[in-house]
């Protein structure tokens, strides 16, 4: 695990500068890699190009340092990530009589590549980016894992060509900050994060989970294409009892895959389903008791850390439980939130990265739950998208309306807490008779209604998922099957595993998430949708699974997930920082929301009225802007 820098720099400047240049890069991610470093430079005549990259060592620990060339030294590869099924893909290579002088999966994938080409970069099973110079191509390839996991940013200026894992790396090297993109902007006001191919800056972009990039040093362009071409089937005809086998031989197959290291590994457990399923799994592969972790929280409305110590206890594993007050979590905003390099108001980010803080103290790798509401069906969107279909065939547009005026404002509630409340808000303003209902179910920040209210009109984009219904060819979602694979494009690319990048980075702690997995996806992908979510019973496959693990009834216990108390922190610690964000000199200065809207917005919410994750959006972004255009 580790993240990686690269540039082309087509013009002459002097050698020491660019390679101080690429050292500057490596230096801004040394978290993600506090144990090594390793630089390339290759010098041609009317370009050069520079790649480096800061290890955390988990894998091959004495002969795995990067960069790692070909034997001829004509091909350099640096490496970001784990490839899970690296033993089996080295031992086909060695029949094939391919030499390797290292045990590191980077090695084979550069090996793989030698003999393969991009063909195959289908056949890795993992996470990761990596870049690849092919000096006898002249050509340079760039590449990001199935599900996204590892991030990959990349911008080609007027001089020179950059790529990175994190966008501080990039920002280092171009001499001013770039302006803000109109649709990084409207993406975050509604996601309350940017998916791919998207950032909040003009020029920069991420590449896309599953794809390519290749630069041709000849004409100095470049192109991106598909690794994994998708592949349209038909729901298989298989009995649900050989559904469930299939489905926990699957999953402990890829626990298993996801535990090969060379330096000690824990699991993160929460209580819930995934986390669960994934900790039994890991204690049925060790004759050692494995190492759990968990967090708990002194506010007893958000603690549900009795449901990790049941599991911990039924795997007699060596558990660690931290208990966190909201002071914990306050002192830890300004790094978490500035961290992401854009704007990101995920708020279980903040407890994310507590948890993998303390983990990191006693181990280096922690296998998490991540991953299992998109494979299986967990989320509550996709209870909401099935009410949405029966709501709009019964309750006529009009009554709806009435409705849910009257039901919204009792519903009003000064606690920022995802209770029920909550939830009956975000469905009623989730509802929709156009086909865009679940473009609005994803949006957590502000509604597509609300929005233009709050930014200035040349801020506004329109049609603003248009280029993802597209790429998934849906454009009108109707069914389980259809979210999930809109969530594996955005949600889950642009927010959790964004999350759990940055927070675990960050404390130098690699996340494995065995869930994400290509055999698996594509196995729950093929099963009838109500083997996922059978009634409004979500994970149903998993559940019954894994029954036989656990105590009966467990698995169907309600889980709340990572709540942070943020409405309240607004009106309290964070409230001087809020009050100077809506400052109406600093507001029309910058010049991107309607001052008197927003001022009002914020108000509110200061008075006791609950606006809490459009104010939080609001807040996160205006930290981010502090950082870049006004510190």
């Amino acid at each position: 695990m580790c993240g990686i820098n690269g540039f082309i720099s087509l013009k002459k400047d002097s050698a020491s500068q660019l390679r101080n240049d690429i050292t500057i890069m490596n230096d801004m991610i040394i978290h993600r890699g506090p144990d090594d470093d390793g630089e390339f430079v290759y010098e041609g005549s009317d370009f050069s190009v520079f790649m480096g990259m800061r290890r955390l060592s988990i894998i091959d620990l004495n002969s795995g340092k990067q960069p790692i060339s070909s034997d001829d030294k004509n091909i350099v590869i640096v490496f970001n990530g784990e490839i899970y099924n690296y033993r089996e893909l080295r031992e086909d290579l060695i029949k094939q009589g391919v030499t390797f002088s290292t045990n590191s999966d980077t090695e084979v994938i550069l090996k793989l590549y030698e003999t393969q080409g991009t063909d195959s970069f289908k056949k890795l099973d993992g996470m990761y980016g990596f870049s690849i110079y092919d000096k006898t191509k002249n050509k340079i390839f760039i590449a990001r894992d199935f599900f996204g996991e590892k991030p990959l940013y990349y911008t080609k200026q007027e001089d020179k060509f950059i790529w990175g894992s994190e966008l501080k790396s990039i920002l280092k090297l171009i001499k001013t900050v770039p302006g803000i993109d109109k649709t990084g902007l409207n993406l975050f006001f509604r996601l309350t994060y940017i998916p791919a191919p998207y950032t909040i800056y003009e020029n920069i972009h991420k590449l896309e989970a599953n794809h390519f990039l290749t630069y041709d040093l000849s004409t100095k362009s470049y192109e991106i294409e598909i690794i994994d071409k998708p592949v349209k089937k038909e729901k298989q005809k298989v009995s649900f009892d050989k559904a469930k086998s299939k489905v926990k031989e699957l999953v402990q197959e890829t626990v298993e895959s996801r535990s090969v290291s060379d330096v000690p590994i824990g699991t993160f457990l929460s209580g819930g389903v995934d986390s669960s399923v994934v900790s039994v799994c890991l204690s049925k592969m060790t004759s050692s008791k494995i190492n759990t972790f968990s967090i708990g929280f002194d506010k007893k409305s958000y603690d549900e850390s009795d449901k990790s110590r049941t599991v911990a206890k039924l795997i007699n594993s060596n558990h660690h439980e931290f208990i966190l007050n909201e002071k914990d979590l306050e002192k830890n905003v300004n790094e978490v939130l500035l961290n992401f390099d854009e704007p990101f108001s995920d708020s279980s980010s903040l407890p994310s990265y507590l948890v993998a803080n303390k983990t990191s103290e006693k181990v280096k790798v922690a296998l998490t739950g991540d991953g299992g509401d998109e494979v299986f069906g967990g989320y509550n969107k996709y209870y909401m998208g099935k009410i949405n279909h029966k709501y709009t065939n019964v309750i006529p547009e009009t009554v709806h309306r009435y409705l849910s005026k009257s039901i919204d404002f009792m519903m009003n509630t000064k606690s920022d807490k995802r209770g029920k409340r909550f939830k009956m808000r975000r469905l009623l303003r989730a509802i929709d008779y156009s086909d865009n209902y679940y473009w609005d179910i994803i949006s957590l920040g502000f509604a597509s209604d609300t929005l233009s209210m709050y930014l200035l009109p040349e801020y506004i984009e329109t049609s603003l998922f248009d280029y993802y219904k597209e790429k998934t060819a849906i454009s009108s979602p109707k069914n389980l099957t259809e979210y999930r694979r809109i969530d594996r494009q955005i949600s889950l690319e642009g927010d959790m595993l964004v999350k759990v990048d940055r927070t675990s980075m960050l404390t130098s702690l690699e996340c494995r998430a065995p869930f994400l997995n290509k055999k698996l996806w594509s196995y729950t992908d093929s099963l009838p949708e109500d083997f996922l979510m059978k009634g409004w019973n979500k994970k149903y496959i998993l559940k019954e699974a894994f029954a036989d693990e656990f105590p009966k009834g467990f698995l169907n216990k309600s889980k709340a997930g990572f709540g942070v108390p943020i409405g309240d922190w607004l009106r309290s610690s964070l409230r001087i920082d809020l009050e100077r964000y809506i400052e109406k000199d600093f507001l029309k200065t910058q010049n991107i929301f309607n001052v008197e809207a927003v001022s009002k917005l914020v108000t509110e919410h200061l008075n006791g009225k609950d606006n809490t994750f459009m104010v939080w959006s609001f807040f996160c972004f205006q930290k981010w802007y502090m950082r870049n255009y006004h510190d």
